[in-house]
């Protein structure tokens, strides 16, 4: 885990209550991707014994909201990150802890170039929900925003 990461999980978990809650694991956390993993743990199984599609979400939606705040931290003092839409497929059975990898759909520069302007960009991020074997079990996309404060 990168100090990034790190204080990235710290902030998040102090913010987010469910983040806690999930006892999610910061693997890697860059302006231009975040990976979080998701330990198993039987209080947050489904009737198969995997990961809940809920706690699945959460962790592909706070692997969004990591990748969001670190490359688009600098605007937080003039605008707000929120997420607008969110799209899931639950592709194959997960079994054991499952890792969301998060990405920008559109570059940050262009997304910020929009806030400049005076619009309220919208961007996507795209999340894929992977077992430990590789297999994908899920993927997600998070249209976010870009609010200006006031």
């Amino acid at each position: 885990m990168t100090v990034e990461s790190a204080s990235m999980g710290d902030m998040l978990a102090a913010a987010v209550p469910m983040v806690r809650t999930l006892n999610l694991e910061f693997i890697e956390v860059t302006p231009e991707r975040a990976v979080l993993r998701l330990p198993d743990q039987s209080a947050y199984h489904n009737h198969l014994g995997g990961p809940h599609a809920g706690a699945m979400f959460t962790l592909a939606e706070s692997a969004s909201g990591a990748i969001v705040l670190t490359a688009f931290g600098e605007q937080l003092s003039r605008a707000v990150p929120l997420a607008v839409r969110a799209e899931i497929d639950y592709k194959k059975l997960a079994l054991g802890p499952v890792t969301a990898t998060a990405t920008l759909g559109r570059p940050a520069a262009e997304v910020v170039a929009e806030l400049d302007a005076g619009s309220r960009p919208e961007f996507p991020v795209a999340i894929t929900i992977q077992r430990e074997d590789g297999a994908v079990s899920g993927e997600m996309t998070v249209v976010w925003t870009l609010r200006p404060n006031g």
